[in-house]
Order: C-alpha cells, then structure tokens, then sequence
C-alpha cells in the first residue's frame, strides 16, 4: 500500500480564506480560539495541498473544491466537488508543523507528528504498558525521551487508524518499533498491536506479542521517522511501504502565492 505523506507550517498558510469550502468558512468563523483557528487552518491547508497533488488539481481556485469534514468518530474525511473522494487520510499538527498523510484506496490508516520532549514518570505509568515500561526503564537518558515521543506516536496513529482516538485505553495498544532497520529515506518499520482492551496494562512479549490474530488482536505495521526535534510515525492495514514524501509542483506553490 502506497503512503503520501506533505508536510506543510504555518508561513505556508495563505493569509486570506478563498481557498475554504463554503461550509469550512462557517466551521472556521465558528471558531473563538486563535490556536485552534490556526491549527485548524494549518491542517486543513495541509491536506488540500496534498489532496490536489494526488488528485491532480493543482490550480488554486480548485482547493474550494476539495473539503475536509469530520466524521461522526472526528476522522478527516476527504471530498471534492461535494462527493466523497476514494482516498483516506490522516492528520496530525504540533508546534506549528502539519503532516497529511494520504492512501489512494479506503483503508485503515493513521499518522502522528510528535515533539522529543521530557515526559514524566508518571505519564509513562500511566499510558504505557508494563512492557513499555520496561523498554523505557532500559533506555539511555539519551534516548529515553525519543523513546517515549515514539512510544505515544506509535499509539496516536493507531488510535487514529482505528477512528477511535484517545477515546480508547492507549495501554490497550501496544507498540514495538525497529531501531535497527532502515530504509533509504530513513523510515524504520513499527509494529502496533490492538488488544480490544484486554489485559490493558498487562505484559505482551514474544510470539505471543506478533504471533496469529487467532486470540483477537488486530496488527498493524508502519513506520517511524526520527528528524531534529519531531519524531513521525504511520501505521496501517494492510501494510504500507514507508511514506513517500510529496513534491508541490512550482506551479502550484505560484498559484498558492498569488492567492
């Protein structure tokens, strides 16, 4: 399964809203809090660049055509010209940065952008299993902090793949990444396990953890990117190749420009 993946900040959002839906005009003027106006807007933007790249409508004035509604779960979902589009995308937005992965096919599929920051004890108490507990406990002081950003990434995607967010236990997803295998673009694979909620918090290890799906647990296989301060990681089903980066052809950054 092929994997899009644009990543776009805030300097690259047009001042002016021409290139919103009618109906995201009224959902955006809906809005009082400048942050969430703005990471709103940065994601919607986001996506539409992507979105008219795959689609192949680069020309500005097409960008009202393509929209972004929430579902009844609060996945993004993706339309043009009011019908629904055959693709499914994710979005993920920190620190003024936007990532938009798409899939051309209706699949499960979710991505994460997150900060390599301090996070508590507590925290990794809290909403990691007792297995990655232990792998953050064995963990340099170097790397613990890029550790866990993976660790809560790798939860956010999945949580995002299955449409439920953090509505679900994250101790009943388990995540288990490669630090040793790379491809050319510097994505490592990421394995994620859904237990259904049982045994939340308990401990998963060895075949048990990656063997049949005969007790119920669903898997999905992705990837995860370390660059600078941002940690980024996909997941999906059926199992996607590591993300292509997409390119904004000059002409549409010209159109964008002018808007």
């Amino acid at each position: 399964m092929n994997v899009y993946w644009l990543e776009q900040t805030e300097g690259n959002v047009p001042a002016d809203n021409d290139w919103l839906s009618a109906r995201e005009a009224v959902c955006l003027n809906a809005m009082r809090v400048a942050k969430r106006r703005a990471d709103w807007r940065l994601g919607r933007w986001t996506a539409k660049r992507a979105l008219s790249v795959i689609l192949d409508m680069p020309a500005y004035p097409l960008l009202r055509k393509i929209e972004i509604r929430a579902a009844a779960s609060g996945a993004p979902e993706a339309f043009f010209d009011n019908r629904p589009a055959a693709v499914t995308i994710s979005l993920s937005h920190r620190a003024g940065i936007a990532a938009c992965a798409v899939a051309i096919s209706h699949v499960e599929m979710g991505c994460d952008l997150e900060m390599i920051e301090p996070r508590s004890d507590a925290f990794v108490a809290d909403y990691f299993t007792l297995e990655e507990q232990e792998l953050v406990a064995r963990a340099s002081a170097a790397e613990r902090d890029r550790l866990t950003a993976l660790l809560w990434s790798g939860k956010e995607s999945a949580l995002k793949a299955l449409r439920e967010g953090l509505r679900l236990d994250t101790r009943s997803v388990i995540v288990i990444p490669s630090v040793n295998s790379f491809d050319l673009n510097g994505w490592s694979e990421l394995r994620v396990r859904y237990t259904h909620g049982r045994d939340a918090g308990g401990r998963y290890s060895g075949d048990r953890y990656f063997g049949d799906r005969s007790c119920g647990d669903q898997v999905f296989h992705g990837w995860w990117q370390h660059v600078d301060s941002i940690v980024r990681t996909v997941v999906g089903a059926p199992p996607p190749d590591s993300p292509v980066r997409l390119q904004i052809p000059d002409y549409v950054r010209y159109a964008a420009s002018r808007a």
